[in-house]
């Protein structure tokens, strides 16, 4: 098992990031789209914006049918942003962003962090699959493990 950096651990052991990237893969079962989770040190500025740039950095907004979600959460500064596409973004609207934001910060307070955000990602996983159902010929675009920077 690789080793993370000591303030990974502050949230999730090794075997949790695995738990969480089998939970992407799960999620991405149900629909098309593509799910990444994201862990940054820190966060001096406005989460969202930093979710943006992460999003970018990590080719999510190249997905064929711009149907990539983000969920950044900055350990240190304990930030949280969620977002998604222009494809998803003009399905599901702002409020369902919100909503999911509210629903994971909730789930992270209630130990272990790691059962929150698998929680998330399959409620994630089920409106995503409204709205962009699983095809049979679909290809996985972006890596479901979790993200460091």
């Amino acid at each position: 098992m690789a080793r993370h950096p000591r303030w990974v651990g502050a949230l999730l052991s090794g075997d949790d990031l695995a738990a969480i990237g089998r939970a992407v893969a799960e999620a991405e079962g149900h629909t098309s789209a593509e799910i990444r989770v994201h862990l940054d040190h820190s966060c001096k500025g406005d989460a969202l914006q930093q979710a943006i740039k992460v999003f970018e950095r990590l080719g999510m907004h190249r997905t064929a049918a711009r149907n990539g979600v983000l969920l950044y959460i900055s350990v240190t500064d304990r930030k949280l942003a969620v977002i998604g596409d222009k494809g998803i973004h003009e399905r599901v609207g702002e409020a369902y962003w919100q909503g999911l934001v509210a629903t994971v910060r909730e789930r992270l307070r209630q130990p272990p962090p790691r059962d929150g955000l698998i929680h998330a990602l399959a409620e994630v996983g089920q409106e995503l699959g409204r709205h962009f159902p699983r095809r049979p010929d679909d290809k996985n675009e972006v890596s479901d493990q979790v993200s460091l920077s």
